[in-house]
């Protein structure tokens, strides 16, 4: 063998064992990582998200959910502030209403709507039971609400609006209470599209450049486009009650729900639905390194227990 072939395969080795992989085998950011993704490898990396978010704890979960709430509430204020301070401007003024999203989505919080495709990934493949997929939605959208009514709260008796910002923020929630519950259903499943569209996009790319501007671009298409995210629809809607300007009901029956489940048939069936059955036959074995068959019964998948357990096998270091 001539020098050229060996310095060739030495070169090889190198390459694949430069390529970085966390220890549940999806792949990780390395120096000689290619530029994208194929698609069963953003699979993989999402089955391995997804997991880590069926075993985590109820508390853990909450708190990271609320921390989201929290985050919406700086979308809503800027929004706000924008408008007065444009007057209105379609463009200008929305031009900071992708910043809470962004602090959820690097930051690691549990969206409502981000939080749609991975778990619902599990459920497709039966590594999680229906009533756990519940569980886990029903947690992150119970903080979600927390934070969003805390910064509502804040925001309508503190003063941090100006007396024109304030009435901009009445605006923009009147517009959505305004709207009927069908329209608001189908603007609401578009913003669920692109909302857990974006995790399918933030799995497919490799650097954080690329990551914010794909989440600044993605969510800068909400108000846009005149469409409706939940958790910031529900701290529109509890910023007009804490003033005093409609009751709880018509917020929540002629508002939220809608919004509610327009953004879950967007995320789930446009989104989850179409991106996994585009994934090649062998994403089982690819997200199960040591080939045992983990799926549940028909059983377990309907009235399984709410705890989970790791279904994606940890590598070892050795």
């Amino acid at each position: 063998m001539g020098d050229d072939e060996e310095q060739s395969e030495v070169t090889g080795e190198t390459v694949r064992t430069a390529i970085e992989q966390s220890r549940s085998g999806a792949p990780a950011s390395g120096h000689t990582v290619r530029d994208r993704f194929e698609t069963h490898e953003v699979f993989q990396r999402i089955i391995v998200a997804a997991d880590e978010e069926a075993t985590t704890g109820a508390r853990e979960l909450f708190f990271s959910a609320l921390a989201a709430g929290f985050a919406i509430t700086i979308t809503y204020l800027l929004y706000s502030s924008m408008t007065a301070a444009t007057g209105g401007a379609p463009i200008a003024s929305v031009l900071l209403y992708p910043l809470g999203f962004v602090f959820i989505i690097l930051g690691g919080y549990q969206l409502y709507t981000e939080n749609t495709l991975p778990p619902v990934v599990l459920l497709l493949e039966r590594l999680v039971s229906v009533p756990r997929l519940l569980s886990i939605w029903g947690i992150v959208l119970l903080g979600n609400f927390t934070g969003g009514l805390a910064g509502a709260l804040v925001l309508s008796q503190t003063g941090v609006f100006s007396s024109e910002s304030a009435a901009a923020a009445t605006e923009l929630a009147w517009k959505g209470i305004e709207t009927t519950p069908v329209a608001l259903f189908f603007k609401a499943a578009f913003a669920g599209l692109i909302v857990a569209g974006i995790v399918w996009l933030v799995y497919a790319v490799r650097d954080d450049v690329a990551r914010v501007l794909v989440v600044y671009l993605a969510f800068l298409a909400v108000p846009l486009g005149d469409l409706f995210h939940v958790v910031v629809s529900f701290t529109e809607g509890m910023y007009l009650v804490f003033n005093g300007a409609v009751g709880l009901g018509p917020v929540l029956g002629g508002f939220v729900v809608p919004v509610l489940l327009g953004n879950t048939v967007g995320g789930v069936v446009l989104v989850t639905v179409v991106n996994y059955f585009q994934t090649t036959e062998e994403r089982l074995d690819i997200a199960r390194t040591d080939g045992v068959d983990r799926r549940l019964t028909t059983k377990e998948l309907l009235v399984g227990e709410r705890a989970g357990r790791s279904y994606v096998p940890q590598q070892d270091d050795d």
